[in-house]
């Protein structure tokens, strides 16, 4: 008879432990001879670097022992619980008349095409964009020539914005369908420690050939994947989706489908713009502004880690903070980049927009992260649901001309820009931007509620970690494509509350705010064609 696997939570180990220190500790934690368990493996590790002076390992396994029943009998359900995994099930789907249609190629549109696929259901995917060959291409001529494609960059292509960003996989949702994402993406070439790691990342380097292989074998379930190709309209007939209209080499065609997952990213604003025009219903939301802050990776390890700085067995330190300030306003941290790079990331000629990166290895010099704040409805202009894309492109247009026009992005320095002068030269933190920076004054490229928060939540950050007080940090501005600033609004069945069989779908829609999410979102979608 096969034994139950049962979990242990939280075992804390020092750095430098082994597996049979790990299966010792496991065994004293639930009162048996380390003998008697087989099958151990670790599920979950995490850093606990809350005493600078003992930096371990909080480490969960899933073991099998004789006597399991008794066993949890013993313990709080929090320690040591039966371990469950519920398997992630695709229904197959009948005969269609029309094949399902995604546009958008992005973490969304790309696990709703292989739901689809895997389905039977041979999606045709319509992706703005290039493949990631070409869209790599175009993002290295772009840093060493200045030369700007509309049609490929670090916004549009293959993958979405996070094939160049830092794969990171780290998410607030809990979601059965998280773990079959964690596992197709192993299968298609990313490391199997995203399965155990607390903070699991890919890193754009391997995400490249990892969204590739997921492209190949959609392909190979009988979907069609169309680069270069932009949907610019939508057919009806009775109040329903009857088709779609893309353009590609500047000749347009029609595509028959009575479903639509609609997966364009948070960046695709003249879709955004089309749709609303078209009467597709939807709001303005919150969303995010900022800037991105550099600082040495060095420094961060040594205030995170104390000590334990330089430990072979620790990753480079990351963070996450928060300050809520007396106004009313809060200033945080978003998509912190360890041992990472700072990017141009526009998706329309003359504009400046920043992001970070880091590759699998996150052995870069600095680390970066967001600064953001949040951007209310009351904070707009009107009342348009298009009146946030217009106020995000108001501050990138202003930021290329503070860049001097020709794609560098505007740099302060910390302590310069709280003292609201011009920096005079770079000190230890050297900018590791592409293509180029050029010192600029902030107060002229954002709106005074963002300068104000940044000024006055910056020495609450340095309270919480002492980096954040480094005068000499790199600020670089804009960092405004954080997260959607329209949702396009759907009903408990998916669809839009204004044409039956478009699904809005993922970030862009305003249904998710990352990779992880973005992707749990297409599959939702995926799955509601397949019922219907």
């Amino acid at each position: 008879m096969a034994l139950k696997m049962i979990r242990i939570n939280e075992l804390n180990m020092p750095l430098g432990y082994t597996e049979e220190m790990l299966r010792n500790k496991a065994a004293k934690e639930i009162n048996v001879k380390p003998g008697s368990i087989s099958g151990l493996k670790t599920i979950k590790r995490s850093v606990d670097a809350r005493k600078k002076n003992d930096v371990r390992f909080s480490v969960s396994v899933e073991l099998s022992v004789p006597g399991e029943d008794a066993i949890l009998k013993k313990f709080p359900q929090n320690k040591v619980s039966k371990a469950v995994h519920e398997p992630y099930i695709i229904t197959h789907a009948g005969d269609r008349a029309h094949r399902p249609v995604v546009v958008g190629f992005g973490p969304a549109g790309m696990f709703a095409a292989l739901i689809l696929a895997q389905s039977g259901l041979k999606p045709v995917v319509i992706e703005r964009g290039g493949d990631c060959d070409k869209r790599a291409e175009a993002v290295k001529i772009f840093r060493e020539k200045r030369i700007f494609s509309e049609i490929s960059n670090i916004q549009f292509g293959e993958g979405g914005a996070g094939t160049f960003s830092d794969g990171k996989l780290t998410t607030g949702i809990r979601d059965r369908r998280i773990r079959h994402i964690f596992e197709e993406l192993v299968r298609f070439g990313a490391p199997d420690d995203i399965l155990r790691n607390a903070k699991p990342h890919i890193g754009t380097d391997i995400l490249r050939e990892v969204v590739k292989n997921l492209r190949r074998e959609i392909i190979s379930l009988g979907a069609d994947v169309i680069f270069e190709a932009k949907m610019t309209g939508i057919i009806r007939k009775n109040g329903a989706v009857s088709g779609i209209v893309y353009e590609k080499d500047g000749k347009e065609t029609e595509l028959t489908t009575d479903s639509v997952i609609l997966a364009i990213g948070h960046s695709a604003r003249d879709s955004f713009g089309y749709l609303h025009s078209s009467g597709i219903e939807m709001t303005k939301k919150i969303f995010a502004m900022g800037v991105r802050i550099e600082h040495l990776q060095s420094d961060v390890n040594r205030s995170l880690y104390g000590s334990f700085a330089g430990h072979p067995a620790l990753p480079p330190a990351e963070y996450k903070y928060a300050v809520h300030l007396p106004n009313g306003r809060s200033l945080y941290t978003f998509c912190m980049c360890p041992g990472g790079y700072v990017v141009a990331a526009a998706s329309e000629k003359g504009t400046a927009v920043t992001n970070g990166m880091s590759l699998f290895a996150r052995d870069a010099v600095n680390a970066n992260s967001a600064l953001l704040v949040n951007v209310e409805p009351s904070d707009l202009p009107d009342d348009s649901p298009l009146s946030g894309i217009e106020l995000q492109r108001k501050i990138e247009r202003a930021a290329f001309i503070a860049g001097g026009s020709y794609y560098s992005l505007p740099v302060t320095l910390a302590g310069d820009f709280l003292k609201s002068r011009l920096p005079t030269g770079i000190g230890k933190v050297v900018p590791s931007i592409e293509p180029g920076y050029r010192f600029s004054m902030l107060d002229e490229i954002f709106p005074a509620f963002i300068t104000d928060t940044l000024r006055t939540g910056l020495p609450l950050l340095a309270k919480k970690a002492d980096f954040f007080a480094e005068p000499e940090a790199v600020i670089t501005a804009p960092e405004t494509r954080s997260s959607s600033p329209v949702r396009i609004t759907r009903g408990d069945d998916l669809c839009s509350v204004s044409l039956k069989g478009l699904y809005p779908c993922g970030e862009g829609a305003g249904y998710a705010g990352g990779i992880v999410s973005a992707a749990v979102d297409g599959m939702k979608c995926a799955e509601r064609v397949i019922e219907s």
